[in-house]
């Protein structure tokens, strides 16, 4: 079966994985192909990945903070 791109539709499921699809349908046969499923959450790998990340950067901005903040102190005692 060939299918026009400009026919393909993309909807979102309910919390069931129900599709409403309109009541143009309604009374008819329908044929449905899924063709991709995507996640709106994201997987353990892009966690663990952000999370890493994140810890990285809050080590960086400590060691930075922490140098400004030596260079503070050593200024208050001058």
């Amino acid at each position: 079966m060939k299918v026009d791109a400009d026919k393909l539709q993309t909807n979102e499921t309910d919390d069931r994985g129900r599709v409403y699809l309109g009541t143009e349908y309604a009374n008819k046969r329908v044929t449905v192909a899924v063709v991709e499923v995507e996640s709106e959450t994201p997987d353990e790998k892009e966690l663990a990945a952000a999370y890493r990340e994140a810890s990285e950067s809050a080590s960086e901005l400590a060691e930075e903070w922490g140098g400004a903040s030596d260079e503070a102190w050593s200024g208050l005692d001058e």
